[in-house]
């Protein structure tokens, strides 16, 4: 899963999901490449990993170069086993930890880090193998897949990515309140879309879709069209 296809000549095709948080772009990144049979690049784990590690050691998310040393230096693998893919770190499995909204939150933060972002930059990028390779994130149309056949931007409204995120969590038997997840997807949208490092934002030659009113199968039938429009 994350070796580099630089023995072949043609790099290997890259569909590209952007999005904020909640606009059900990790879903359909999933659905994707199982459809398609590629890999998949999960690249908002990697910035999960990096937080929790750097919650773990007791570094301050403010302190840019002691969290990109600790991206940089980061033990992690990917475990794929019936269709769910598992984040390993320090071989243990914290699939579920960083999913916790501190973890969240303060991924948030380090994505912000120009140093941490060029620290997993080239990571993300060994990803890119043949047959292809489903890119989720923030920044993999603009940043790190620049050259990708099919961008797409997912997006949805601010008020709807708060319910579903409060659904979710019901779900697990979590209690929260949809305030507070409402104002925490607002303030993430604005650290995202001004850090000046690749901020999120559509890349030029992307296609947005806003999933507020389209259910996962509807987006998914689009993007498929765009995957056998533009991949041979």
């Amino acid at each position: 899963m994350t070796t580099n296809a630089s023995t072949s000549t043609v790099p290997a095709p890259v569909v590209t999901i952007d999005g904020p948080s909640g606009s059900g772009k990790g879903t359909i990144a999933k659905l994707l490449a199982d459809k398609l049979g590629f890999s998949l690049l999960d690249s908002g784990a990697l910035y999960r990993l990096t937080a929790l590690a750097a919650l773990n050691a007791g570094a301050h998310l403010e302190d840019e170069l002691a969290v990109a040393k600790i991206a940089a230096n980061l033990d992690i693998r990917f475990a794929i086993a019936g269709g769910e893919v598992s984040a390993v770190l320090a071989g243990e499995d914290v699939s579920r930890d960083i999913r916790m909204e501190r973890v969240s939150m303060a991924a948030s933060k380090v994505a912000a880090l120009p140093a941490v972002r060029e620290a997993l930059l080239q990571r993300q990028r060994d990803f890119r193998a043949l047959p292809g390779l489903v890119a989720d994130g923030r920044d993999m149309g603009t940043t790190v897949f620049p050259d990708a056949p099919v961008k797409v931007f997912l997006t949805a409204s601010a008020e709807e990515r708060a319910r579903r995120r409060f659904d979710q969590l019901q779900g697990r038997g979590v209690s929260v309140s949809l305030r507070d997840l409402l104002e925490d997807i607002r303030a993430r949208d604005d650290r995202d879309m001004n850090r000046a490092a690749s901020p999120l934002a559509p890349a030029e030659d992307a296609v947005v879709l806003d999933s507020t009113d389209i259910d996962i199968d509807g987006v998914l039938q689009k993007v498929l069209e765009l995957v056998q429009k533009n991949i041979s």
